[in-house]
């Protein structure tokens, strides 16, 4: 499996009190710090090679963390620095350690899809990225994907376009040389760069059918908790 950007250096404001003195990914679900479950999934799926892009509380989560050496794997951390880049930013200054091809996931996602396949569809293909969307209907969050006929027809986030009936899944590929034509701040969203590659017809979509869980919200952490406990029954 291809290398594998985390971000997590969001400061995880609607958490309040759960993230005051911890980064989000070591919010406690069901025991465990969240981010030993995502691990879980991702090493089951065969990934070893991770890059954290890490800011708030990054010393935290090093320390937790380690080598990966726990996990049979190699971690490595890029921190964002004085100034916090945003998700585009973060990827961009990780590029010297993510090599020219890699998967780009957000700290606060489990998502528990078939990675080998998706992964394939992206080696396979000759585009600069591929992004995974989920039949939403503005029903887990607002829709930002145009998806038709199998193709990512447009990606743009805050839109209220009833053409947009999918939504961002939250695992995404990417060659390097997409952020090659980058001229923006150093600060800015990886959903700024996905616009551009999708009005280029630059990003491939596949569609996945499980549904996304995540922590951002103490919603999304009560719904993960329930999946997850079912799950080890």
């Amino acid at each position: 499996m291809l290398p594998i950007a985390i971000l997590a250096g969001g400061f995880a404001t609607r958490l309040g009190e759960l993230t005051q003195n911890l980064p989000k990914c070591l919010v406690e679900i069901n025991g465990r710090p969240f981010i030993e479950w995502q691990l879980e999934l991702l090493t089951n799926a065969g990934y070893t090679d991770f890059v954290f892009c890490i800011s708030y509380k990054s010393d935290l989560v090093q320390n937790f963390l380690g080598d990966g050496s726990r996990w049979n794997s190699r971690f490595r951390y890029s921190l964002d620095g004085d100034q916090q880049l945003g998700t585009g930013g973060a990827v961009l200054k990780a590029l010297p350690l993510l090599g020219s091809r890699f998967a780009v996931i957000y700290g606060d996602s489990y998502l528990p899809v078939a990675y080998n396949e998706i992964e394939n569809k992206f080696l396979n293909s000759e585009n600069h990225s591929l992004m995974t969307v989920y039949e939403n209907r503005n029903n887990f969050d607002s829709s930002n994907v145009e998806f038709k006929d199998g193709r990512l027809i447009n990606y743009e986030k805050a839109q209220n376009n009833p053409k947009m009936t999918h939504i961002d899944y939250g695992l995404t590929y990417f060659q390097a040389s997409a952020f090659e034509p980058w001229t923006g701040p150093a600060s800015f969203d990886l959903s700024v760069l996905c616009h551009e590659l999708a009005v280029a017809k630059k990003l491939d979509g596949m569609e996945v059918f499980n549904r996304f869980y995540e922590i951002g919200s103490t919603q999304g952490i009560k719904e993960l908790s329930e999946y997850l406990g079912e799950d080890s029954k």
